[in-house]
């Protein structure tokens, strides 16, 4: 997958759980005013492969701020889209401010990945870019990563079916299916899972985003399906649901051989409310 260079700095994302049945209407709902994400093209249900390394402190403090809806917080995270040699890793800055979501990525190598993830910066030939901006994030997502000890902690991924303005990207209409988490401590980036728990079922996540105002058309949509808002962390709600004592215990990440993930653990049921939905 190529670089993307369109990811808006700043907007805002609303967010709904939904029935699958009914995205092929979204689909056309959204063909009116959007087109496919070019890396949907050609795919089966329009959609490619999300991956998504969140790190953390060994005390969880960002899915502690997620949980406890602290007004300002961030997540680290890296993102990328297959195992290839040459498609760019992106080391993210996700940060919410008040209802506004501020996010700063960079991309980088996938050999530049284990020495970021030690906490030092790579080498000029390792980044994929020549924008003093992405640099500038690199330095920042290193720093909060030494502040907070933060370690690799999780592997997400899920499938997405992306709609965007042709021009801009001000507007971008997703739609999550099979979302999955496991613990993972290692300072890579993996696309293979061992033994993942499935975080919203059947469900499928829909996100309304955009950067200046709320769209009418938005309004209609979300008024014609009788669509309700939900907060839906791919990661927080993921920990809640396997229990953060899988993810506190911060040797592991230097002992993954002899980790066994499919060791019995004691598992959290999930209240079958919109309350138990953590935001980001």
């Amino acid at each position: 997958m190529a670089q993307d260079h369109r990811v808006q700095a700043q907007r805002f994302e609303l967010k709904y759980l939904i029935d699958d049945a009914i995205t092929p209407q979204i689909r056309d709902f959204a063909r009116s005013y959007l087109e496919l994400d070019d890396y949907g093209l050609g795919s089966p249900q329009c959609a490619y492969d999300v991956h998504t390394l969140y790190l953390d402190s060994d005390d969880l403090k960002t899915y502690q701020s997620s949980i406890n809806g602290t007004k300002n917080r961030f997540k680290l995270r890296l993102r990328y889209y297959d195992d290839k040699p040459e498609t760019p890793v992106f080391f993210e800055i996700k940060a919410r401010m008040d209802n506004c979501i501020l996010k700063q990525r960079c991309p980088v190598s996938r050999e530049a990945v284990p020495i970021l993830l030690a906490g030092q910066l790579p080498s000029p030939g390792q980044l994929l870019t020549r924008e003093a901006r992405h640099f500038a994030t690199l330095q920042r997502f290193n720093m909060l990563q030494l502040q907070l000890n933060a370690k690799p902690k999780t592997h997400n991924n899920y499938s997405r079916e992306a709609w965007v303005s042709p021009n801009d990207n001000s507007l971008r209409v997703t739609m999550d299916r099979n979302v999955r988490i496991e613990p993972y401590f290692l300072t890579d980036a993996p696309v293979k899972m061992a033994n993942p728990t499935r975080i919203f079922g059947d469900v499928v996540i829909l996100e309304l985003k955009f950067t200046t105002r709320f769209p009418g058309w938005f309004a209609d949509l979300v008024r014609t399906f009788n669509l309700m808002q939900y907060s839906a962390s791919k990661y927080a709600e993921g920990v809640l649901i396997m229990g953060e004592e899988r993810f506190h215990d911060g040797h592991r990440g230097h002992d993954w051989e002899g980790w066994n993930p499919r060791a019995p653990r004691a598992a959290k049921k999930r209240e079958e409310t919109p309350g138990s939905i953590v935001e980001m």
